[in-house]
């Protein structure tokens, strides 16, 4: 196994979290493409564990002025992420890649003279466990609801960073179904969501209201303090893992039945 610098060779498994054998990752759009391409010049780091030639783990990790919390001097992982399906390339989780990977992307962080990483966890036990960043020597520093957010200082002089959460939220309108999503465009399955959501919503024609909000523009997202997230009427829906586009257009459709009463 090694461990490189993303290169545009990669390109096409990194777009897609390493699913490109996935055919539902089509739903996601170019949006990734487009995040990378505007965070190449403000300090997106990408590293990738090979084997065999074959993409099969990545991290991407971000100054934190451009991530989803308060800090200084840091830098934030957005994902960590080693392929654990037995499609496409095949399982290779519990192999010790996750755990080089992050540690190169310590040592990359250490040789940018920062003062420490931070990285969010959730307690549910498929993806970015809180309980396996402990196990690296994270610690948790914060919470909102079920994300926690963690860290690993380098200096004694770091200071902990903190979530930026939510500050408002969408409102109802008045005779109609809002849809209001919200997407920055890092994470394909948010991205899916964002996508399913549009396309469910215009097929109500003029009884449903589709609204997007990019958050990208730092300006946008502390307005909100929401990143990626769909509400429907005000409601926000659960959206990891990713909701079917069939399971969105039911929710929407529920709600358009309830204007005519």
């Amino acid at each position: 196994m090694e461990i490189i610098d993303f290169t545009e060779e990669y390109q096409d498994p990194f777009f897609c979290c390493l699913e490109d054998w996935a055919e539902e990752m089509k739903d996601a759009g170019n949006h990734k493409e487009l995040w990378c391409d505007k965070m190449k010049d403000k300090g997106l780091r990408v590293k990738l564990a090979l084997e065999e030639d074959k993409v099969c783990g990545m991290i991407q990790y971000v100054p934190v002025e451009h991530s989803i919390i308060d800090g200084k001097d840091l830098y934030f992982i957005l994902c960590i992420w080693v392929h654990g399906y037995k499609k496409g390339i095949g399982n290779y989780q519990k192999k010790g890649i996750g755990k080089a990977l992050l540690q190169e992307a310590e040592k990359d962080v250490k040789s940018m003279a920062a003062k420490g990483i931070a990285a969010w966890g959730i307690k549910w036990p498929f993806w970015m466990k809180a309980s396996w960043f402990k196990k690296q020597g994270y610690t948790k520093i914060d919470k909102d609801g079920m994300s926690i957010l963690l860290w690993k200082p380098f200096t004694d002089d770091a200071i902990p960073p903190k979530w930026i959460k939510g500050k408002k939220k969408p409102e109802k309108i008045a005779n109609k179904v809002a849809i209001t999503s919200f997407i920055n465009g890092w994470c394909p399955g948010q991205n899916m969501v964002f996508e399913r959501a549009k396309r469910a919503a215009s097929e109500f024609g003029d009884q449903v209201e589709f609204h997007e909000i990019h958050t990208f523009d730092k300006d946008v997202f502390q307005e909100w303090g929401i990143s990626d997230a769909l509400f429907i009427d005000g409601k926000q829906i659960r959206t990891g893992p990713p909701p079917s586009y069939e399971k969105i257009r039911k929710k929407i459709s529920k709600r358009v039945k309830k204007l005519g009463k």
